[in-house]
């Protein structure tokens, strides 16, 4: 049986943004047709915290995926990276999945213990916390998009893709 993934991307939040690197890799995958898994796509999330964690609560019970991958962009960055964990004031959950383990062979990723402290730090706390509480088996990982441009978006892709299958394997 072939693995359900969901992956989930922000739209805008500043009107001078074109895109969101989140949502243009998201674009990207979109165009792939070989990949063996169920893909499950909600992109363009809003910018608010509380509307995004309810629109991918939704989608969850919706589908059930084996797995989510949320994705955020941090302009600033110039690799993925793979968040470990979100926090919540005093409150810090982490991704039960081996992060180390899920980036065997990647070249244009990294590890991340700082989530940030915008939006995309609270989908992912939220999201964790939901898991956990409803006891589902599903597990997530949140990712931090740089800016793609002509000269890393197919190491960006490549990576993003082996995190994917890697993540089909645990």
């Amino acid at each position: 049986m072939k693995k359900s993934i969901l992956l989930t991307s922000f739209d805008t939040w500043l009107e001078d943004q074109e895109s969101n690197s989140s949502d243009d890799l998201l674009l990207e995958v979109t165009k792939l047709d070989s990949l063996p898994f169920n893909l499950h796509f909600l992109r363009l999330l809003p910018v608010d915290t509380k509307l995004a964690s309810s629109l991918v609560m939704a989608k969850i019970e919706e589908n059930y995926p084996d797995h989510i991958i949320c994705c955020g962009m941090a302009a600033s960055r110039k690799k993925l990276s793979v968040e470990v964990c979100a926090s919540r004031g005093e409150s810090l959950l982490h991704t039960t999945i081996d992060v180390a383990q899920l980036l065997i062979g990647a070249t244009a990723t990294e590890i991340s213990n700082d989530c940030g402290k915008f939006v995309c730090e609270g989908l992912y706390y939220s999201v964790l916390e939901y898991l956990g509480q409803n006891q589902l088996s599903t597990r997530c990982i949140f990712i931090h998009v740089p800016i793609l441009n002509q000269e890393n978006l197919m190491e960006i892709l490549h990576d993003f893709l082996l995190i994917i299958n890697n993540l089909a394997l645990l």
